[in-house]
């Protein structure tokens, strides 16, 4: 008879010989959770290893993601497309076992993880997409949305401060179906965290509004089912599971210590391990009644989606529109008639002739977008009138009205950030949110996992740049653009003008592969009535604003704010025989991307006079403008005054664009 130890012994074995064979990884995690995994995954866990996708599975979230191992083991026992050959190349080049899971990479896995706390985050947000659908669209007893969140976390996940972010707004929020099992084993890198993480972590998440539910054994199956069940009945509050484990459990001269965390056991602790576990099997060896045991969850799994197949099949009898649109939103889908309907919204929004913020331009873009994408899910981390992020139909999305389209995140924008990457996660909804361009430095790590991970989210940034003025150096962006930029797979836009502005939403909505950053201005701008070649060309990253009447000797390239400049100097240099184009570039990323014959329409290379006006750091523009060319932009932090006085303070003006390139075209190179 196979018992849960043996199954949970499977887990243990496989994870350390796959570190062992790597020489590299973290084995006591998944030693320490085997039991807690066992038991979830066997008696709770709704999930389908013949469709990791079924939509209304339960997810898991592995948020301490440096015990990839557990994770990876229960994936290949459970059935899931991942071979004993996949786990003996953990950590190796081109596997879909990398070192941290990555939701990318391999089947089962909900998140990619390893920044401790993200996943946690992410989770929250799974659990928010989940409450929120299923105010939409369950109708008259049909729970086509009813899953629930789970997540494994360790101490590291907890001492991280976007774990008090998220777990807090959860509180909030009553999240009754997420349930986060604490690894509280007290062991991180450095030893025994006593000296360093002494918070009463379970009056912390009570002080949350959480159900905790204390003192449990984690190596105690019957302890920690009655623990799941506890949480599983609570109809108002997420669950804390506070689980007491031993790191590295088995291990006769390692467990309970730092040197199972992130290492190898070496090959005689792993034969030690194994006597003291009972387990007399070879590396990598399962053997075949315990494989059984662990394989009829994928016949389970499949009974659990065909009941919910045939009672979505009877909802689409009774609701048919409602399915449509929720089968539309989970394939992430747009509407049929978007492509239309965005164009004529885009003409419109194009036709504004006054001076006006791209941060008011982006609100009028949401909402003539939002009324055709319901999905879209606002947030702003406690700027919304800063931002502009609330449409003017929106509604607050809470406990009391979870089918709300607007998310008041509070000051917390890491959590936000990575909770925004968890609602896209979790699949039917398009999640945007706000901040000021500079607190982007707060939550940046979930911006570069959004990217990594390829998840259509908008991040909306205003005030981008010295523009916003007094409020001084602190408040004022100047290095983000170009960091935001050198992240793989993210398209950066700055818009100049509400035509841009309505193009960058476009663009962004669209854009499935992979998050997008809208920096906008507080200050207004000019509007550029461009014609219909050059709005369908805004799309492409870059094109031609301003040509003068004969062949342009210079070129004039900017972003954003600084357009307005680069126009008022071409327009003067034209008048003084300097022939002179103007090239807007509100997506340098998307320009980049476009063919080579494109980038020579707009940037010839028989133009050698060029220059570059851009309110941040100048670096990344000397690979258009050329070494003779001259960027005019900020390498050190900005004022307090202001904005017209700190543009001139900082040189960013109409005087100094024509001053370059007047010096330019008559010695080849810019002098200072």
């Amino acid at each position: 008879m196979v018992t849960r130890q043996d199954k949970a012994n499977a887990i243990r074995a496989l994870a350390m010989d796959a570190v062992q064979k790597a020489n590299s990884g973290h084995p006591g995690m998944p030693m320490g959770m085997a039991d807690i995994a066992e038991v979830l995954w066997s008696d709770f866990l709704n999930h389908n290893p013949n469709n990791p996708k079924w939509f209304n599975r339960d997810r898991f979230v592995v948020s301490n993601g440096h015990g990839a191992m557990l994770l990876y083991s229960l994936l290949h026992l459970s059935g899931y497309d991942l071979s004993i050959e996949d786990l003996k190349n953990f950590r190796q080049l081109g596997s879909k076992t990398p070192g941290h899971p990555e939701v990318t990479h391999t089947p089962g896995v909900e998140t990619t993880t390893g920044p401790l706390g993200q996943g946690l985050a992410n989770a929250v947000g799974m659990a928010i997409a989940e409450e929120h659908l299923a105010a939409t669209f369950n109708k008259d007893g049909f729970n086509i949305i009813d899953h629930h969140t789970y997540v494994f976390a360790g101490d590291g996940c907890l001492m991280e401060g976007i774990s008090h972010e998220a777990c807090s707004f959860a509180g909030t929020h009553k999240l009754n179906k997420l349930i986060v099992l604490w690894d509280d084993n007290g062991i991180s890198i450095d030893g025994k965290v006593e000296g360093w993480f002494t918070d009463d972590t379970p009056k912390r998440f009570e002080a949350y509004g959480w159900q905790v539910i204390k003192d449990v054994d984690g190596h105690n199956p019957e302890s920690i089912k009655k623990a799941i069940e506890k949480a599983k009945s609570n109809s108002d509050q997420p669950s804390l599971i506070c689980c007491k484990t031993v790191i590295g459990f088995g291990s006769p001269n390692k467990a309970n210590t730092a040197g199972s965390h992130g290492s190898p056991l070496g090959t005689e602790e792993i034969e030690k391990t194994r006597e003291q576990l009972n387990w007399h099997h070879p590396a990598f060896k399962i053997p075949e009644n315990i494989k059984d045991a662990w394989l009829k969850q994928s016949t389970a799994g499949q009974e659990k989606e065909d009941t919910w197949i045939e009672s979505f099949n009877n909802y689409k009898t009774k609701h048919p529109e409602l399915a449509a649109e929720f089968e539309r939103r989970m394939q992430g889908e747009l509407p049929n008639d978007w492509t239309e309907k965005s164009a004529k919204n885009i003409k419109e929004l194009a036709s504004l002739d006054k001076p006006t913020a791209t941060r008011k331009s982006s609100l009028n873009c949401l909402n003539k977008f939002i009324p055709l994408l319901p999905e879209l899910l606002g947030g702003s981390a406690d700027l919304t009138g800063s931002n502009c992020t609330r449409w003017d139909g929106a509604t607050m999305l809470s406990a009391n009205n979870p089918d709300g389209d607007y998310l008041y995140y509070g000051v917390r924008e890491f959590g936000m950030f990575a909770m925004m990457n968890g609602l896209a996660l979790h699949g039917g909804v398009i999640p945007f949110a706000g901040t000021f361009l500079t607190f982007v430095d707060y939550g940046r790590n979930a911006v570069r996992l959004a990217a990594m991970m390829k998840q259509r989210v908008i991040f909306v940034l205003s005030h981008d740049s010295i523009g916003l003025g007094e409020d001084g150096p602190t408040h004022q962006p100047i290095e983000h653009i170009t960091m935001l930029r050198q992240t793989p797979n993210l398209d950066v836009w700055r818009p100049a003008d509400q035509a841009e502005t309505a193009i960058a939403w476009q663009q962004a909505i669209e854009k499935q592969s992979g998050p997008s950053c809208l920096l906008l201005t507080r200050q207004n701008v000019t509007q550029n009535q461009q014609t219909e070649k050059q709005i369908s060309e805004i799309s492409k990253g870059a094109y031609i604003l301003l040509e003068p009447n004969e062949e342009p000797k210079a070129i004039i390239m900017a972003t954003g704010s600084e357009v307005e400049i680069a126009v008022n100097a071409a327009k003067e240099l034209n008048q003084q025989g300097q022939p002179t184009r103007v090239v807007s570039m509100p997506c340098m990323d998307r320009f980049l991307e476009q063919s080579t014959e494109y980038q020579e329409i707009i940037l010839p290379k028989t133009v050698k006079t060029r220059v570059a006006i851009e309110a941040g750091t100048t670096g990344l523009w000397y690979k258009l403008v050329g070494a003779n060319g001259r960027v005019i932009g900020i390498d050190r932090f900005g004022e307090s005054a202001p904005a017209k006085e700190v543009y001139e303070e900082l040189g960013l003006t109409k005087e100094h664009v024509m001053e370059a390139v007047v010096e330019i075209s008559v010695s080849g190179s810019y002098s200072n």
